[in-house]
């Protein structure tokens, strides 16, 4: 969120006032009597707040708890507002865009700055792209002083505000590469009275990759917003996304489980329109307690009405996702429901299918081909 974002600009030297967070109308009003003039701002991660009805100018601290009133518990994008950020108001005199990000399509990070940027630079790179410049940072190489000036040279920076643009564009550098982001943005970056140059909005990407290397990340999550079977999901370590159809989805290898998904939502066309439920990767090494873990956060999703089990044995092997089966619904006992279809292939796929026959569940359907069981998952969950 923005005010996170200030946080790690403040601690890579990048300019900009941090504001207050606020909660509550009341803490809005203190944060006003402090700040003086101020702009109360919804914090949510989602662009176009502004817009929304998310940001207001509070002139004094009567106005500021009347903006908090009306912004805490707003929706914005489908996400409610639970804080507001009370920052100081300032004197703009030019609004400019810059962004770090990462390319992957052409394997590069890359640079986008506008000095006709701000809050509308949607706007400005469709009616002037040119001005919107685009410069391409080699990985190997990054941002050193040379290419910061070359970036300010090229965005076309005024003369008064180049050595602060200088200096603001490695910090943020810094910002990308030490915190391990794969975004870093401050639109709008404002030209204030008296030619200061400050971060006036942040956003930024952290790669989850590199999580292990931030343990203080884990303070920028945001858990009023998290869905709870994602949190559920990864508290296990599950490879877990959430989606809005009826067919659990659960197998090991993110590209079985891709094309899973794809072969659940052609043969759910037969069937209603049903569609996947969910994306879970059990990895290619899960043992019985890791797809005991998965269909726990599966079953107990209210939108599921089936669930497809599709294993190709090879590290894992298919008596190992069997006996898992069987655990989970041990485990579960009366509060798994809903009917299981299951296909094993590859590594020990006989006795896979020895212990779930003999377990002789009236919830588990054995189907021996990919396309037969996502019909019959489909099927069930139309049903």
């Amino acid at each position: 969120m923005e005010f996170q974002a200030k946080e790690l600009f403040a601690k890579h030297d990048v300019p900009g006032a941090p504001g207050i967070v606020a909660t509550t109308p009341a803490e809005a009003r203190a944060a006003a009597e402090k700040l003086g003039v101020c702009v109360v701002k919804a914090q949510v991660k989602a662009g176009g707040r502004g817009k929304a009805g998310g940001v207001k100018l509070a002139k004094t601290p009567d106005e500021a708890e009347e903006h908090a009133t009306a912004i805490l518990g707003m929706e914005i994008k489908g996400l409610t507002v639970h804080r507001v950020l009370i920052a100081p108001a300032a004197s703009i005199l030019e609004e400019y865009y810059f962004s770090f990000l990462l390319d992957r399509a052409n394997r590069q990070y890359l640079c986008i700055a506008s000095i006709e940027g701000g809050v509308e630079i949607e706007e400005v790179a469709k009616t002037n792209p040119d001005a919107v410049k685009q410069i391409a940072i080699d990985p190997g190489t990054g941002v050193d002083e040379a290419k910061a000036r070359e970036i300010v040279a090229e965005a076309g920076f005024p003369e008064v505000l180049v050595e602060q643009a200088v200096t603001l564009v490695l910090n943020l550098w810094k910002v990308f590469v030490e915190e391990d982001a794969t975004l870093v943005e401050v639109n709008p970056l404002a030209r204030l009275e008296g030619d200061v140059l400050e971060a006036l909005d942040g956003k930024v990407s952290l790669d989850e990759n590199a999580e292990f290397r931030h343990e203080d990340h884990a303070q920028f999550e945001d858990k009023d917003a998290a869905d709870p079977l994602e949190a559920k999901a990864k508290a296990k370590g599950l490879n877990y996304v959430k989606l809005d159809g009826a067919v659990g989805v659960i197998g090991n290898g993110a590209g079985l489980v891709m094309s899973t998904l794809d072969v659940v939502a052609y043969a759910g066309e037969a069937h209603g329109g049903v569609k996947p439920a969910n994306f879970l990767d059990i990895g290619g090494g899960a043992n019985a307690q890791v797809m005991a873990d998965g269909l726990d956060v599966i079953l107990h999703d209210a939108q599921v009405k089936s669930v497809f089990v599709n294993v190709f044995g090879g590290i894992t092997a298919c008596d190992e996702v069997a006996n898992g089966i069987k655990g989970a619904l041990e485990i579960l006992g009366a509060e798994a429901t809903k009917p299981l279809v299951v296909r094993l292939d590859g590594n020990n796929v006989e006795e896979g299918r020895r212990i779930l026959d003999e377990l002789n569940h009236p919830l588990i359907t054995l189907v021996d081909t990919m396309d037969g069981a996502a019909d019959k998952a489909a099927e069930l969950a139309n049903a």
